[in-house]
């Protein structure tokens, strides 16, 4: 049987009594683990990698409301680069910690603008802290999110 990754030994779907559902991955202990496809009661839906139960590498998230992250995930929260889409359009694209805008990024408007002042610098939950040209961190997290989202391309 091939595997999608280490410690993935079967691949199957699973309902939790809440409504959750879940298909992909796992492991010898019955965590979700490797690739997987993972839908929540209220409408929320994950597709991507999974650690020992939690979403951990790279995944893309979509709300009921429209909003949508395709990036780095550690122990099932938003965290290292990838790009955040509010439901209005607003996106920041860039470095996450803990589930918050955490780190050097640049938001844009739903216009495509960038504000002005420029905001574009260093970010501490979810604030602009520090005004500064950070293309590099930007250009990772789109990178980043692009590989996020082929990896969702996968068929379960």
């Amino acid at each position: 049987m091939e595997t999608s990754a280490p410690g993935a030994v079967k691949c199957g779907g699973y309902k939790y009594d809440d409504g959750t559902r879940y298909i992909g991955d796992w492991n010898q202990k019955g965590q979700k683990h490797g690739l997987g496809h993972l839908l929540l009661p209220d409408g929320t839906r994950y597709d991507g990698a999974f650690v020992g139960g939690v979403c951990s590498g790279l995944g893309c998230m979509w709300f009921p409301d429209g909003a949508k992250y395709e990036g780095e995930f550690m122990q099932g929260w938003f965290h290292g680069h990838g790009i955040f889409w509010r439901a209005d359009g607003m996106k920041f694209e860039g470095e996450f910690r803990g589930g918050r805008i955490w780190g050097l990024g640049l938001i844009t408007f739903h216009d495509f603008t960038h504000g002005f002042p420029r905001n574009e610098g260093y970010f501490q939950d979810c604030r602009l802290i520090r005004k500064r040209r950070c293309s590099d961190v930007v250009q990772r997290a789109q990178k980043v999110a692009l590989m996020a989202r082929a990896q969702c391309e996968h068929p379960f």
